[in-house]
């Protein structure tokens, strides 16, 4: 089992014992651990204990971060990236394929992808010249299923396997020390609409979460926060996109396609790098 297995089954513990408080030996026992060895691992892999994690996963503390994040969202342009992000108005760089690119089905085009190893499980990722077009968590879908939806998306393109191409990726994704001076490039193809959301997920902090109808009236929409969900699921790049850090207004958690127990560990991963 790795890490990221053992964290995720720690959490979605937690998360369906949260009422009564799990303590550190209840926690280690359900994966197995010592309370030490659980405690060091987790210290490790999140930066914080298992008792700060729980407080964070709360739904009040879920609340106080919307409330957090709602001035940096109604200063900012929703369709451009935002001074507030500390990340990434300098990390990521998202491009939208034209309709003609996308008419082309991508003729001429070469996709390279692989599968990595993450924190938050294995992934999926494929590259284009021009940036990231696919990130995706592999659990319920395998790599085969997400090979056919590049090669239906991109129908002449050249879909080809190569992990020396995608590894400097994976290795900048994931890594504590921001490679400013060389911004990750997203590809991404989808309605204006759609990108519109996209963009404007950007803007949101790491450590840091928003409700849809907080999107939807960022982006000059208030009465279309159904819409946004609907563009906020259809997300084709996990993680970098941030659709992780959208929840209900209630402070729910909400859906993710990626499964929410995922989306608990990396928005709690998240918030222990924020508080660093």
């Amino acid at each position: 089992m790795s890490d990221y297995e053992r964290i995720a089954k720690a959490i979605a513990f937690i998360v369906s014992h949260a009422g009564r408080q799990p303590g550190l030996a209840d926690m280690a026992a359900h994966v197995n651990l010592s309370p030490f060895h659980f405690q060091r691992l987790f210290c490790r892999w999140a930066g914080i204990t298992p008792k700060r994690f729980l407080q964070v996963l709360t739904v009040e503390n879920a609340k106080l971060l919307l409330c957090g994040a709602k001035s940096v969202l109604e200063v900012s342009d929703a369709v451009g990236l935002s001074s507030g992000s500390r990340l990434y108005d300098h990390f990521i760089h998202l491009e939208a394929a034209t309709p003609g690119e996308y008419q082309m089905g991508g003729a001429g085009l070469t996709i390279d992808y692989a599968i990595h190893d993450t924190p938050f499980g294995a992934a999926f990722i494929a590259l284009t010249p021009r940036g990231i077009c696919t990130l995706a968590f592999l659990d319920s879908t395998g790599a085969d299923e997400e090979v056919d939806a590049l090669r239906n998306k991109w129908p002449h393109a050249q879909v080809r396997a190569d992990i020396g191409r995608t590894q400097p990726v994976l290795a900048a994704m994931f890594s504590r020390k921001q490679q400013q001076d060389r911004p990750l490039s997203l590809y991404v193809s989808g309605t204006n609409f759609q990108v519109s959301v996209w963009k404007a997920l950007l803007q949101i902090p790491e450590g840091r979460v928003v409700s849809y109808s907080q999107v939807a009236a960022a982006m000059g929409h208030p009465r279309a926060a159904r819409a946004v969900g609907q563009a906020v699921g259809a997300n084709p790049i996990a993680f970098l996109i941030p659709c992780h850090r959208v929840i209900q207004e209630s402070g729910d958690l909400g859906g993710y396609r990626w499964g929410s127990t995922r989306k608990r560990v990396i928005q709690m991963w998240e918030a222990a790098r924020y508080e660093e």
